[in-house]
């Protein structure tokens, strides 16, 4: 009798133990359906895939992320390469063809990969822009200057013509009682009394006027060349075309380096030095002036008050040298999405990825990129935007890396404007819209050089090297000469010849 109910009672679990089960199953499904009717499975989306590089030490917030996801109906995923090995990453991807459908191409490596470009590599996309509200509208201009062969492949991040200027410490400066440079001379002499004057009173002799890096464009020389009169590129004189290192004003630049470098008033190793060291020898304070983009200043203020509350920064943009103010200007683009037919297979699939790119035009996923969160990260007072001071390092650690997203924000009528606050990213943006005032570009920027496409990397290396061993002693100026020499028999005069006959026969 016992054993039987014991048998009763044991099939009686059994059965309602397979109920649960079910209902358990039956519940998740519901769930999952529940889930289904907010928000597509993101195996529904379509995928856009992205690689672009991290110029801030983390990626933007994710739930950031998942918002643009949301309002452009796609499914991302983004690898985000630190800026330093970028370059490197992009050539490696590219042999071993593992581009992303969108991979983002600086504008200093876009010249490498034109040659890429005129095998077929990439799509063209000009042919599709009109299907866009928003990618219709795009600068003609600059979308002229990014052309190879006339065709449009890229899709531009805008940029202004120059943001270069000299970031460096208000703080020693009203420790030494000195005013903001204002000319080159005066810049040296900044330099020099941080690197000899205590500027940090802490009566140690363990301070510098200049970090810089290995880096003789975006690194402090070129924006120097600047003050000193030097072309941006190439010069026009008369019938001729003459590249910049042959300019007096180069080796002048060249002595100016030099003597940083002798009087140690440079980190001595800035030659091998990156990025990175360059930047931590301001935020530790090391070093108190930063020669670059202005635009770093936030990043950089709020990284060196976090190790000393009482660092103070301010910019300047007007060095006046030998010739007034002058600064160098890149393209309006400072690079390109191209998009890969490796990765993307077919027409189709090339107009999802155009779609979310001209969806992130809109004002409600442009205006989140730029800015974040209303609320969180500005605040919006009668249409304008405000970016209080105390949310500075919150908007650097969560939405400043969704810049390198944005393409063709300067023109973008649907941005929001920011007010002027006198805060320093204020001021930055100021400064880098004074600069287009005496801006110099460069006169073969829409030039077409098939040698320069396919060895000017290699070239410019032979001018970067005697710069620097020219700088750090290792050669003379007949040395130098000589490697300019050596530039041109190696394929350099063909570059030349090759610019001249663009830029004059399209001057007739």
């Amino acid at each position: 009798m016992y054993r039987a109910r014991t048998a009763d009672l044991t099939r009686v679990f059994s059965r309602l133990a397979a109920w649960l089960a079910l209902l358990a199953v039956l519940c998740s499904c519901a769930s999952r359906a529940a889930t289904v009717g907010e928000r597509p499975l993101s195996a529904a989306l379509p995928v856009v895939t992205v690689m672009v590089p991290l110029h801030f030490p983390n990626p933007p917030e994710s739930s950031l992320l998942r918002s643009i996801e949301e309002m452009t109906g796609t499914r991302l995923e983004i690898e985000w390469v630190r800026d330093e090995i970028y370059a490197d990453k992009v050539s490696t991807a590219f042999t071993t063809n593992s581009l992303k459908k969108a991979t983002f191409v600086k504008y200093t490596d876009y010249i490498v990969m034109k040659n890429a470009i005129r095998s077929g590599a990439f799509w063209e996309i000009g042919p599709y822009l009109d299907e866009f509200p928003n990618l219709r509208n795009l600068d003609a201009d600059i979308l002229k200057q990014t052309t190879v062969d006339g065709k449009v492949y890229g899709l531009y991040t805008e940029r202004p013509s120059s943001r270069q200027g000299v970031i460096l410490r208000q703080d020693w400066l009203d420790n030494l009682n000195l005013e903001k440079p204002g000319t080159i001379d005066e810049l040296y002499e900044t330099m020099r009394q941080f690197a000899y004057g205590d500027p940090d009173r802490n009566g140690k002799n363990d301070t510098i006027g200049l970090t810089d890096r290995d880096d003789l464009v975006f690194g402090a020389f070129k924006t120097l060349g600047s003050y000193f009169g030097v072309p941006n590129g190439w010069s026009v004189e008369g019938t001729k075309l003459v590249p910049e290192f042959e300019s007096p004003r180069y080796m002048d630049t060249l002595n100016f380096m030099k003597k940083l470098y002798d009087e140690r008033i440079v980190n001595s190793d800035f030659a091998v030095t990156s990025k990175d060291v360059q930047r931590n020898l301001l935020i530790q304070g090391k070093a108190g002036v930063y020669i670059g983009s202005m635009s770093d200043v936030q990043r950089l203020a709020g990284e060196a008050k976090a190790v000393n509350p009482k660092a103070e920064f301010t910019l300047v943009n007007r060095i006046a040298g030998p010739e007034g103010y002058r600064v160098w200007s890149i393209p309006n683009f400072n690079g390109l999405f191209l998009f890969s037919k490796t990765a993307i297979k077919t027409e189709d699939e090339l107009k999802q990825v155009l779609r979310f790119f001209d969806r992130t035009m809109d004002a409600d996923v442009a205006n989140l990129m730029k800015y974040g969160v209303e609320g969180r990260h500005y605040e919006l007072r009668d249409g304008k935007v405000y970016l209080p001071e105390e949310t500075s390092q919150m908007r650097v650690n969560e939405i400043a890396s969704l810049y390198t997203l944005m393409i063709a924000d300067l023109g973008n009528p649907n941005l929001l404007k920011v007010a002027q606050q006198g805060t320093l990213p204020e001021l930055a943006d100021r400064l880098i819209e004074d600069n287009e005032k005496f801006v110099v570009r460069d006169p073969t920027i829409d030039l077409e050089s098939p040698t320069y496409d396919e060895r000017g990397t290699e070239l410019s290396k032979i001018v970067s090297d005697a710069s620097y061993n020219y700088i750090i002693g290792q050669i003379d100026e007949e040395g130098f000469r000589k490697e300019i020499d050596r530039w041109k028999r190696s394929g350099g005069s063909q570059i030349i010849r090759e610019y001249e006959q663009a830029y004059f026969g399209t001057a007739k």
